[in-house]
């Protein structure tokens, strides 16, 4: 299955050679340009932002909990106020996450206060489930069709750019600490692991 998706990631990267993203260049290298070492370099810095509070607070289990992690949270808990999302992953059995999380064009600044952009807060599906799992875990995940949403490395890029929510991350207001790097940075690892042929340290 590794290998049929490389396949198909490298053709799917092969026809566009430059495509321009909303915020972001999606520009991916030349096929065969990135060695195996390489490709592991650039996904253990995926790893970093995956792993990071802004990102794996909202990619959690299917206890449907988020989590509350990071400096800006004192220590790591679940989500106050009983909060669970529910297998809609959106709070429709309970309450709506879009209740306090509530869309907005403006970012909020306030410290402590519900994150707010403009787009529906939900968990990610749990099959990204990445919140506490190792880096070979989350690489194993994030490499199987059957677990990323079918999507080849470019598709991943491009989901990374259009998304409003994983662009917070990067700017999340009130004193959050924002995940590392930039999200261009992160779009070109993700595309240099890709050429790479998806490597795991398990492999």
């Amino acid at each position: 299955m590794k290998k049929i998706a490389f396949a198909i990631a490298l053709s799917t990267l092969a026809l566009p050679a430059f495509a321009a993203g909303e915020n972001v260049t999606i520009n991916p290298p030349a096929e065969g340009s990135v060695s195996r070492d390489e490709g592991l370099a650039a996904f253990a810095r995926v790893y970093e932002v995956a792993s990071h509070p802004r990102c794996s607070n909202c990619h959690v289990g299917a206890d449907n909990r988020p989590m509350w992690s990071g400096p800006s949270y004192g220590r790591t808990r679940p989500h106050g106020m009983n909060i669970n999302a529910g297998e809609s992953r959106i709070g429709a059995e309970t309450v709506m996450c879009s209740t306090c999380h509530a869309e907005r064009a403006s970012l909020n600044d306030t410290p402590h206060a519900p994150p707010q952009v403009s787009m529906a807060w939900q968990l990610a599906p749990v099959e990204a489930e990445w919140f506490g799992k190792s880096a070979t875990e989350v690489c194993n995940q994030l490499r199987d069709p059957d677990r990323n949403g079918g999507r080849t490395a470019l598709e991943i890029a491009e989901h990374l750019d259009h998304d409003l929510i994983l662009h917070w991350a990067w700017n999340p207001g009130g004193g959050r600490e924002p995940a590392p790097y930039s999200l261009q940075e992160h779009v070109d690892d993700v595309l240099v692991w890709g050429v790479a042929g998806f490597p795991c340290e398990n492999d």
